[in-house]
């Protein structure tokens, strides 16, 4: 399955790229390969560049998307950030590198719910956190 076909999310602002497995309202793993040519690597940072944590913290929560609207219950909802708990940035992530994703909801209802997701690299956490979020009409 294609993210865009889910998410409502497009370019610049799909960190998804590859959907491989979903358990619609429990789980998805994805992946998103990063490349060199987004405009903040000259400013994030110069001669060193890494691959923003927030961004890491969105793509996850972009696959949480997918888990939850893959639930028939959530068709033409949107799943929306209500908040981030314990994020964790373990490694660093640079241009070339291909994202591994995977998120797993831990509650969700019927207007809200909460998820975790982890981020590797080569089989390396680079990024771990929970996710709250509200679910609205579209």
């Amino acid at each position: 399955m294609r993210p865009d076909e889910i998410l409502p999310h497009r370019p610049p602002f799909l960190f998804v790229d590859e959907v491989d497995d979903v358990v619609p309202g429990v789980s998805a793993r994805g992946r998103w390969h990063l490349t060199a040519d987004k405009p903040f690597f000259p400013g994030h940072f110069p001669r060193r560049p890494t691959w923003p944590g927030v961004l890491l913290v969105e793509a996850l929560a972009q696959l949480g998307g997918i888990a939850v609207l893959t639930d028939e219950r959530y068709a033409g909802k949107l799943p929306l950030f209500g908040g981030i708990d314990k994020a964790r940035f373990r490694a660093q992530v640079t241009p070339g590198d291909t994202l591994e994703l995977e998120t797993t909801m831990d509650k969700l209802g019927s207007t809200a719910g909460r998820g975790t997701g982890i981020a590797r690299v080569q089989g390396k956490v680079a990024c771990e956190t929970t996710m709250l979020f509200v679910v609205v009409k579209m």
